[in-house]
């Protein structure tokens, strides 16, 4: 599977998200472009759904907090993350695993 959102690098994996705030459920939706379309409960207010997309992918990918970065985009919906530790094919194991269900 080719991924255009996903880059791995020596400390770990770099996610490309386009996040949409104020959803009715966390959950991973597919790709936009070349990002991952993610649809996160909180407003973008104070910071508040950049700690819910930590929380959401520090959860989904199995990792503690302290290794989800936001990279850029703090005041945007595109944001950039970096998943220190893993390598791609878990991280597009678990992506895939929630695009099923």
């Amino acid at each position: 599977m080719r991924a255009p959102f996903l880059h791995g690098r020596p400390e770990g994996v770099l996610l490309d998200l386009h996040v949409q705030p104020r959803a009715s459920r966390n959950e991973v939706v597919g790709v936009q472009g070349d990002a991952l379309k993610v649809r996160l409960t909180s407003p973008p207010v104070d910071g508040a759904a950049n700690r819910l997309c930590i929380d959401f992918f520090s959860g989904l990918i199995g990792v503690p907090k302290k290794d989800v970065l936001l990279v850029s985009g703090d005041r945007s919906r595109r944001k950039r993350l970096l998943l220190r530790g893993v390598g791609e094919e878990r991280v597009l194991q678990a992506i895939s695993n929630a695009l099923d269900g």
